[in-house]
């Protein structure tokens, strides 16, 4: 069984193909949306999703959150007493995923379609290939997100021809692409973006600027009151949804402790201050949708629809920016939340040939140019570290090129190839992939003459080949996504680190996220509800204690209804 999972920075999602289309699969809570959070409480229990999010507001230090941006890097991130890499909190993410996929569908996932931005790079790639691996699936495709929403869209209007561009402003990254659309085939035709700009960034200028207007400084208080920052970004957060609306929001500022209280100074924020604090990080998307247009050639006048995905694009300066760049309202027929893991769904389906998508074809591009070192002669000097493009940015692929190249010495007899992507005209501005070396070149003058062949394909592998002119030597390299960069001895270590992790099955996570639930809200009530509240965790506990079912859900239910009627959060 194969599911389509979007690994999203803020929520995360698994949808499956069924007869009837894709289908999005809930969690252990009833909800679509996962928070990609991850968090151990004081108990060493492993929490991730809805409870970590909880944990996070009252014990930051025990909860990771937007930690897909540091995928592909060798950061690592402490939660509690742990430290982890960001595949590692990745691969729990996507391993609450598998559970609940598994729970829903009634059978066991091996397989899984899993979506990137459009922008990562090869090593991000690979780091969420491994944490695929780490959660027990068999990653059979990495698919960038704004064509798996393409795919959504193109699913349910096959016979339409249009060229589209898909503005995707998710929790933590931005993808901009360009498709057309004919025949039933789906042609990405360019996509550019911007890792480290979402809707994580907005809500956290508004936060930044509330503490400004209090002369605090945004990393200076976060790391001398660290919960007083965490619940201003919760607060902030709601506001921020409001503010979508509403032309005014309030913004509750807690103490030091983190704690929000009726007595709480309230700060008041126009959507007039947001728009204000925030045009700058609107300004941002623009030189990726110059850069996409540019790269398709494409005018505005050319593109016919736009498609908004992600959930920060519900803010309404995004389909006001976009009204105003391209003369019509963007389109948002699909929940932008779902859209993606829905396209991912269908790609799992094309990758099975399963007989509901077998009508649909489609194409991606080679989102990075990719190339090898080589050197100048720069005023009668041999300079070596530039780069020289073989395959460029937002190529159609599968795809192979070639070109000639030339040894620099005389009675040189190796060359070193060294391959690398990215947009700078110098190798230091680029990302190293891989070397190695063509032995044989036939001992000569300088200008023996080498050819190069890249050849890349659908499922993100890289050929290398060289060739020396006249001697019949040749070398090559496969860079691949799928390529390990852990050992099977490191692989099998980390699934081990992951393992001694105390983690309650896939279904206690109800009852986790009711007690983090509980123990937020506790810290905000006082007098007789926090009396009563107290009261009814410890029945609730007693019964997780006595594991009696009845019990558990009879404590749990009244325990449930009791934090609706008190939590000041819940409109």
């Amino acid at each position: 069984m194969i599911v389509g999972i979007d690994l999203g920075t803020t929520n995360s999602l698994v949808a499956w193909l069924t007869p009837n289309g894709p289908e999005l699969i809930p969690n252990s809570l009833g909800e679509y949306l996962t928070p990609s959070a991850v968090g151990i409480d004081r108990d060493g229990q492993l929490l991730v999703g809805r409870a970590a999010k909880e944990l996070q507001v009252v014990a930051p230090e025990r909860c990771a959150t937007v930690f897909k941006r540091l995928m592909g890097t060798d950061r690592k991130v402490s939660v509690a007493d742990k430290t982890f890499r960001a595949e590692e909190l990745s691969s729990l993410v996507l391993k609450s995923l598998k559970a609940d996929a598994e729970k829903h569908i009634g059978q066991e996932v091996t397989e899984a379609v899993i979506t990137v931005p459009a922008y990562f790079s090869d090593l991000q790639r690979k780091a969420t290939i491994h944490a695929g691996q780490l959660a027990g699936f068999n990653v059979r495709r990495i698919i960038n997100e704004p064509t798996a929403a393409a795919i959504a869209y193109g699913l349910h209007e096959l016979q339409k021809e249009r060229v589209a561009l898909v503005f995707d402003l998710g929790g933590g990254t931005f993808d901009v692409s360009i498709l057309d659309q004919f025949e039933s085939t789906l042609e990405i035709k360019a996509s550019a973006g911007e890792i480290f700009l979402g809707g994580e960034d907005f809500t956290r200028t508004l936060a930044s600027q509330i503490l400004a207007a209090k002369g605090m400084n945004f990393e200076h208080t976060e790391t001398r009151h660290p919960q007083l920052v965490s619940r201003l970004i919760h607060e902030c957060e709601k506001a921020k949804r409001r503010l979508t609306t509403g032309e005014d929001a309030s913004v509750k500022f807690p103490d030091t402790d983190g704690l929000v209280s009726e007595s709480s100074e309230s700060v008041t924020v126009s959507r007039t201050d947001f728009l204000r604090w925030t045009e700058s990080l609107l300004a941002k998307t623009r030189l990726p949708l110059q850069r996409a247009m540019s790269d398709a050639g494409l005018t505005r006048a050319q593109i016919e629809d736009v498609i908004l995905v992600g959930g920060a694009t519900r803010m309404p300066q995004i389909a006001a920016m976009l009204k105003e760049i391209f003369g019509r309202e963007p389109l948002c027929q699909l929940d932008p939340d779902h859209v993606v893991a829905l396209g991912a769904a269908i790609q799992g389906g094309l990758v099975h040939l399963d007989s509901a998508v077998t009508e649909m074809v489609v194409t991606d591009i080679c989102p990075f140019t990719l190339g090898v070192e080589v050197s100048k002669d720069i005023a009668g000097t041999n300079r070596g570290g530039y780069f020289s493009p073989l395959i460029s940015r937002n190529t159609t692929i599968p795809v192979s090129r070639m070109e000639t190249f030339c040894t620099t010495t005389a009675n040189q007899s190796t060359v070193k190839i060294r391959v690398f992507q990215g947009e700078g005209r110098r190798i230091d501005d680029n990302l190293f992939l891989a070397e190695f070396e063509l032995k044989g070149i036939p001992r000569g003058p300088a200008g023996q003459v080498i050819t190069i062949r890249f050849t890349y394909d659908l499922n993100g592998v890289l050929e290398v080949e060289a060739a020396a002119d006249g001697s019949g030597s040749k070398a090559s390299c496969v860079i691949t996504h799928h390529a390990q960069n852990l050992s099977p001895e490191e692989l099998k270590r980390a699934i081990e680190k992951l393992q001694e992790l105390k983690v309650d099955p896939a279904e206690d996570q109800v009852n986790r996220h009711v007690l983090k639930w509980a123990d937020r809200v506790y810290r905000e009530l006082s007098g007789d509800a926090r009396r009563m509240l107290e009261m009814l965790i410890t029945g609730f506990e007693e019964a997780l204690a006595l594991q009696d079912p009845s019990a558990i859900e009879n404590h749990r239910t009244t325990l449930e209804q009791f934090l609706e009627s008190v939590d000041p959060s819940i409109e």
